[in-house]
């Protein structure tokens, strides 16, 4: 229990912030693929196609030198396409052995494209993998090797079937196209991650796996009761939640625990909650449910940084993004049509930084930028 913390921070600074650097406007996915990694729950992503979502689960394995899985569902789609055909010469002898090599089974990461276009051939067998860990297929049980499964869709379950399936998916979140303003760093950070390979970090998934036992040492006493008391409110505005998904959100509470370093839960863990809608109008309840819930304590340092959600621009993605600007400007040689972007590229982002609540945050940011500018005055040296 000792190391969690400290490797859960590793998955942080190594993982997740380089992740958010190389795909912009995605932080809000991107904490939830590592809160769903540590606490081993299944992720669902709404979203249109083009969206990068396969991008970012493949780059997160790609930095973890894990195996991924990757399947765009069809309505035809049949479990041998997902777990691999039988053994033909085991067949031979008689025997029903799945060949699983290469195939699901054996990925330390799966992201099933068009997840909602599952049909009933495959559900059952869907269903078993997603809630145990494991592959039955006739006489044969084979444990599989997935510390994550990430469903995608571009529309919600529009029948009972399918609302089984995507019950499965403990957390839920959107991915969008960026905004119009954010378009050229979009398409400057895809021109950059089509020619630079991801940064393989030392941690490793096996690193990864020791967490998930350790997340029964963190202490959730604090809170406890609230979350109890969440979740009768939850349920006494229309939105449904089982006991077993109640249950099941401790890990993930926990978890986020365990990424800021902490081994006991706080309110500002709660922040997981937000994310357990069916439909996209729920959203905004649960928003204002779970902050309530969170504004009974007072911020501090170590909270999760999901927790104090506010309507401005977030203050990080904004540090992030004139940083990286900073950065570019030490560039030797640096011609003059890129200082001509760099300086628009900051025109928008003081735009964006007037509208951040905190105003300590609001004025650091504005140093920031005026320390950029200064240092892109014509005859100036960057150092």
């Amino acid at each position: 229990m000792t190391k969690a913390p400290a490797t859960a921070g590793r998955l942080v600074s190594e993982v997740l912030e380089p992740m958010k650097r190389d795909f912009v406007g995605k932080d809000e996915v991107i904490d939830l693929l590592g809160v769903s990694l540590v606490a081993g729950e299944n992720l669902f992503i709404l979203g249109p196609p083009g969206t990068a979502k396969s991008a970012i689960v493949h780059h997160l394995a790609a930095r973890l030198e894990g195996r991924t899985f990757d399947y765009l569902l069809t309505r035809f789609t049949e479990p041998n396409e997902l777990f691999g055909p039988f053994d033909i010469r085991k067949l031979r002898e008689g025997e029903l052995v799945t060949n699983t090599e290469g195939m699901m089974p054996e990925a330390s990461l799966v992201f099933l494209d068009e997840l909602l276009n599952a049909n009933s051939a495959i559900l059952n067998a869907l269903l078993v993998a997603l809630n145990e860990r494991v592959f039955r297929r006739g006489k044969e049980t084979r444990p599989l090797a997935a510390l994550l499964f990430v469903g995608a869709s571009n529309h919600l379950p529009e029948d009972d079937s399918l609302q089984a399936l995507f019950d499965r998916f403990l957390l839920r979140v959107r991915c969008d196209n960026v905004p119009a303003e954010r378009l050229c760093e979009v398409l400057d950070a895809g021109w950059r991650l089509r020619h630079q390979p991801p940064t393989k970090s030392s941690l490793r998934l096996d690193d990864l796996k020791a967490l998930q036992p350790a997340l029964e040492g963190v202490d959730l006493s604090a809170v406890r009761l609230p979350f109890a008391e969440l979740i009768q409110r939850i349920r006494h505005a229309g939105i449904s939640v089982s006991d077993r998904r109640a249950v099941k959100l401790q890990q993930v509470i926990a978890a986020s625990a365990l990424l800021c370093n902490r081994v006991r839960a706080r309110l500002s863990d709660l922040w997981v909650v937000r994310h357990i809608w069916d439909t996209e109008e729920q959203q905004e309840v649960l928003a204002s449910l779970v902050n309530h819930a969170i504004a009974a304590e007072a911020s501090s340092q170590g909270d999760h940084h999901r927790a104090r959600q506010t309507d401005g621009p977030d203050p990080e993605s904004l540090a992030r993004d004139l940083e990286n600007l900073s950065a570019q400007i030490k560039t030797p040689g640096l011609p003059e049509s890129e200082r001509a972007f760099i300086r628009d590229r900051i025109g928008i982002l003081e735009g964006r930084c007037q509208w951040v609540q905190e105003a300590a945050k609001r004025e650091w940011l504005q140093q920031l930028i005026t320390e950029i500018r200064s240092r892109l005055q014509p005859n100036r040296l960057s150092p």
